[in-house]
């Protein structure tokens, strides 16, 4: 077994700062003497060839007691904690130094809140690595439970070949916050430089599934030990923008993970470079149709055409234009099925404030966010969050695509309104009520379709070719988007076609208007 991180307690160190008393015991009582550092690096090289060691490790973090590092801190600067990494570097050199190779000899000393006094711990093998000074960091890794508030975790280096991630109190390199899997599981990251995506694999392999989104950029991790509805994990390997690439194509390349037989394996949405269809708020367009066997016919089973108007995002608005209303918050929270509701604990709420700041709530805390972006705070449905077109971004911050749609059907040579005053697809206006608007006294406050939708916003009759569009209110914006919810143009007073399948976003509804 790889020592992948090789994890050790000294006690009983009198001074902590002290880097000959850790190295090494002295005098010479063979069978008293405890392992100490110098101890534990010989008897776990790094390589060996039988029994002797034909190279050692070079980097090792080094834990004091956080009471012992903070008063280091106030009374000489650090001084005392950086004379230990120099020295203990230099005794590593002196004693090891024909295993070293090329390799440079690093040191790091850091607090720790849960070492007794005269405690250290010791952490080095495959999976710890500290950075050269001048070395950018290539990727940060993070970790989520629901897919809108992330823990990082730790970064990753160009240099550095592995990373093992996993819970309090096991052997991993760096900890994950609230690690659902016990101490003996493990994700191990495999880094080949810049040019390459990371492999992500999970330790034991056949313990777990580990499943990319390339949608998403993140990795769902599954225990198998666990019924159907287990604990999970979502891990984020996000490049920076600091670091540079070779290629110029690996940035845009997602992390990979293995199969397991072992073999690397990358989705086959991010290998042929289009990401799969999302049939639920957004209709595929019709080059996506799979083509007719043979003797089938569109007609075959077509159904009888039916119009319909259905709700598929939420516009959340610039609230900045609306102080004189004194709305600091418009909050849209969303249950376990991902439908809006007024539940009291929601499985995620998204906001934005009077500062036109957006956020994600969840039971684990509050995060800002931006769009573009995806929440899954559940496995089998997910929240999309669009930026505004430049063309809608004086009056919206995002678009929030609903996971499921909500339709109501209209009769076609028939002209129909829609407005806060219309009775007319009312089930479509799901913010039509104070709950979901917070003012800064607390006051009861109006509907929320009172900013940015007037009393009578627009009509609409369904044509053969599509739907005419007229624009009632000289104030109100209507915006044209197309089938894939991308600008197209905005409505003014004179009528506008609007073809199947399109969308025309009014106030906070974006609606997509149908056979």
């Amino acid at each position: 077994m790889p020592t992948y991180v090789q994890h050790a307690v000294l006690g009983r160190i009198p001074d902590v700062f002290n880097a000959e008393a850790i190295w090494q015991t002295p005098g010479l009582a063979l069978f008293s003497r405890r392992p100490l550092l110098r101890d534990l690096l010989e008897r776990s090289p790094r390589e060996h060839r039988g029994r002797a060691a034909t190279r050692c490790f070079s980097h090792v973090t080094l834990m004091l007691p956080q009471e012992d590092v903070d008063d280091d801190y106030h009374l000489t600067r650090g001084a005392r904690a950086r004379d230990l990494a120099q020295t203990l570097a230099a005794l590593h050199q002196k004693d090891f130094g024909d295993l070293l190779g090329s390799d440079q000899v690093r040191y790091d000393v850091v607090g720790h809140a849960d070492l007794a006094p005269g405690e250290i711990e010791v952490k080095f093998g495959h999976a710890v690595y500290l950075p050269a000074p001048d070395e950018q960091i290539l990727y940060n890794v993070s970790v989520s439970r629901d897919s809108a508030i992330w823990h990082p975790v730790c970064p990753i280096y160009p240099n550095q070949r592995l990373a093992l991630i996993g819970g309090q109190g096991g052997e991993a390199s760096a900890v994950a916050q609230g690690w659902p899997f016990g101490p003996d599981a493990a994700v191990l990251i495999l880094n080949d430089g810049p040019d390459a995506p990371p492999v992500v694999q999970m330790r034991p392999k056949d313990a777990f599934d580990c499943q990319y989104d390339p949608r998403s950029g993140y990795h769902t991790i599954k225990s198998r030990r666990e019924p159907q509805g287990g604990q999970r994990l979502l891990l984020k390997i996000a490049r920076t923008g600091i670091a540079p690439a070779a290629s110029g194509s690996a940035s845009s390349r997602p992390a990979v993970w293995q199969s397991r037989a072992g073999a690397a394996v990358t989705p086959a949405s991010a290998r042929t470079g289009a990401a799969p269809i999302d049939l639920t708020a957004v209709p595929a367009a019709a080059s996506h149709k799979p083509a007719n066997r043979p003797g089938e016919s569109d007609a075959t089973y077509a159904p009888i055409a039916q119009q319909r108007v259905s709700l598929v995002a939420l516009a959340l608005p610039r609230l900045s234009r609306y102080r004189d209303t004194g709305a600091q918050a418009l909050e849209l929270p969303f249950n376990n099925a991902l439908a809006l509701s007024a539940d009291a604990q929601p499985a995620i709420s998204l906001m934005v404030d009077a500062a036109d700041n957006l956020y994600a709530c969840t039971a684990e805390g509050r995060q800002r966010i931006e769009a573009p972006a995806s929440f899954a705070p559940v496995d089998t449905r997910a929240l999309r969050l669009l930026p505004a077109a430049p063309e809608m971004a004086d009056r919206y911050r995002a678009i929030v695509c609903l996971a499921q749609p909500v339709s109501t059907g209209v009769a076609s040579g028939a002209r129909f309104t829609f407005g806060r005053n219309s009775p007319m697809l009312s089930a479509l206006r799901l913010l039509d009520s104070p709950r979901f608007l917070k003012r800064a006294d607390g006051a009861h406050a109006a509907s929320a379709d009172r900013i940015g939708l007037s009393r009578n916003a627009f009509s609409f009759e369904a044509g053969a070719k599509g739907y005419t569009i007229g624009r009632l209110s000289e104030t109100q914006a209507l915006y044209h988007l197309d089938e894939q919810l991308q600008f197209v143009a905005t409505v003014g007073a004179a009528p506008y076609l609007l073809p199947h399948g399109h969308h025309l976003a009014a106030g906070h509804y974006v609606l997509r208007f149908e056979v």
